[in-house]
């Protein structure tokens, strides 16, 4: 096997998130190949194994407790891998056993399942190949165990999912019975004369035996019948290598254990230099918060490496936005406190969430805008000529989807209390509420439906800063708390107009807003970065996977 090119990349292709699983594959189609441990000439072939469980056959055809199997068809060369040792034989699962049926179903015979008793196995009690007693969870009686015989199950038994978690598989031992099973599960029986059961366990959760699956069923499967199951086709390789081939997949595997700790290790590690590093910045004096800021930006590449770090970031630009810790305040800049109101300003006591600089004010979407629904939708009763209108779904955060407008009625005199105007906040009422964006006139002459909210601020109001708010609101938590509805939630006008948000001075909200859409596009780039390294990683990864699967290395003597 030669995996130099594997181990000498190994550092950055097993950051790619499935990489340990993929690896643990690689590891099973290497056994499944012959090409994980040597062969030795001395091991007795897999074809004086045929001839053995071919006279067992016989034999219990003879004795009457086998029925005579009809013929499977010859396995062809596009079947098996391109390369495969001499002292090897491929062939069907159905000639290499005994047995393979399927469980039952207690209650579909009249009985019924028990508080204890037999083990009545299902999918769920299978857990990374394995079957434990202490993940078995139904029971039947003796008695229906009893009569249920042809779904007990034997020590050595295979399961195998035929429906739902497809291919879920494991060895029956000793310490699982007495148990049955049901008609989900199919069960591989008479193996053992001529294999190791954890062998072949391996040869079923190899890629190369879900390729062969695949073949069988055309593509993707919904279910496998036991014809399905006959056919398989499995590699039988002497016994002796079998042996030596679950030892080195025990070892591997166990590396592989080792890998995925070490890799869940260096993430929490990281996981927690990210949350330290941003609550840092957020909490911090100013001082102290800049050269935290400088930590993290200097060190993204390290503390960004997943999609949620860079969420957390985002989170934490508009948390210090809203806050006024995003850009320095000018002295210059005329106080929100002496802006123009619609009314008086609202006392902070016990409203105000958190800290804002001196020069800002407290206020409220009744105080600084207007805000209104659309148009009602009703077939019936809608007059006019029709119009392109917005629904909720059409309203992204921070943008618009205008690809699918649907048209409705408008009157003349309906036009301009739902047209649309350059700087006008359209925020959803329900589906996610709260969802908002701002309305720059990319498209004349469109109108919105009453799923969605309209606010017009006056000039005291940068609508993209109050945007920024609400989205910082939504993601903390604190704008759910003024919706309503149990179950599903909706922004009603009442509780939009009582939104309580921090307002700086017009010039600070355009210096903030400035920053946010420069940090925001270093996110955006950081996403790119992340998404063209993991994309590379996977190539590279599949690479070093295929180079030590490719048909011209050399096998082992």
């Amino acid at each position: 096997m030669n995996a130099e090119l594997l181990l000498q990349h190994f550092d950055r292709i097993s950051e790619v998130p499935d990489a340990i699983p993929r690896l643990r594959r690689f590891i099973f189609d290497l056994a499944v190949r012959g090409k994980l441990v040597e062969q030795d000439p001395h091991d007795e072939p897999a074809a004086e194994l045929l001839k053995r469980i071919q006279a067992e056959k016989v034999r219990l055809v003879r004795e009457g407790t086998l029925r005579r199997q009809k013929q499977l068809r010859t396995v062809d060369k596009d079947e098996v891998p391109n390369i495969s040792p001499v002292n090897w034989k491929w062939e069907r699962l159905g000639a290499l056993s005994t047995l393979i049926t399927k469980g039952s179903t207690p209650t579909s015979y009249g009985h019924s399942f028990t508080e204890t008793g037999v083990n009545f196995i299902k999918v769920e009690a299978i857990k990374k190949g394995r079957l434990f007693p202490a993940n078995v969870t139904s029971y039947i009686s003796e008695a229906t165990h009893n009569f249920l015989a042809r779904s007990r199950l034997d020590d050595g038994d295979i399961l195998f999912s035929i429906a739902g978690s497809i291919g879920t598989c494991a060895v029956v031992t000793k310490e699982i019975l007495p148990a049955n099973t049901n008609q989900a599960l199919a069960i591989i029986r008479g193996t053992k004369l001529i294999y190791i059961p954890s062998f072949l366990l391996i040869c079923i959760q190899s890629s190369v035996a879900q390729d062969v699956l695949d073949k069988s069923r055309g593509g993707a499967m919904n279910n496998v019948s036991l014809e399905d199951i006959q056919n398989f086709v499995v590699p039988l390789p002497p016994l002796a290598e079998q042996h030596r081939i679950v030892a080195k997949v025990d070892e591997l595997m166990t590396l592989c254990v080792q890998l995925e700790a070490a890799k869940n290790k260096r993430e929490t590690r990281r996981d927690r230099l990210v949350k330290a590093s941003l609550q840092r910045i957020c909490v911090s004096e100013p001082e102290e918060a800049r050269e935290a800021a400088r930590f993290h930006l200097d060190n993204l590449p390290r503390l960004s490496t997943r999609p949620e770090h860079i969420k957390q970031l985002r989170q934490t630009i508009l948390n210090l936005a809203v806050r006024g810790r995003l850009v320095p305040q000018d002295p210059n800049d005329e106080p929100a406190a002496t802006l123009p109101k619609r009314s008086g300003a609202i006392p902070t006591n016990n409203i105000a969430p958190f800290q804002i600089p001196d020069s800002w004010q407290w206020t409220t979407v009744e105080q600084t805008g207007e805000n209104r629904l659309g148009k009602m939708l009703d077939k019936a009763k809608n007059k006019g000529s029709p119009r392109r209108y917005l629904r909720n779904i059409n309203v992204r955060w921070f943008d618009f989807n205008l690809s699918d407008l649907y048209e409705m009625p408008f009157e003349d005199e309906e036009l301009d209390q739902f047209a649309l105007r350059h700087g006008d906040v359209l925020i959803c009422e329900g589906g996610e509420p709260g969802r908002a964006a701002v309305w720059d006139e990319r498209e004349s002459s469109i109108y919105f439906q009453k799923a969605i909210h309209r606010v017009r601020f006056s000039g005291n109001v940068n609508p993209e800063f109050f945007v920024n708010v609400l989205r910082e609101s939504s993601d903390c938590g604190r704008l759910s708390s003024y919706f309503t509805g149990v179950g599903i939630k909706h922004f009603t006008g009442k509780g939009l107009a009582s939104f309580v948000f921090p307002l700086p001075p017009i010039t600070e909200q355009q210096r903030i807003v400035a920053k946010i859409d420069e940090l925001m596009t270093l996110c955006d780039q950081l996403d790119t970065q992340l998404t063209t390294t993991e994309t590379d990683s996977r190539r590279l990864l599949a690479a070093a996977l295929h180079a030590a699967l490719s048909p011209t290395m050399r096998l082992a003597a």
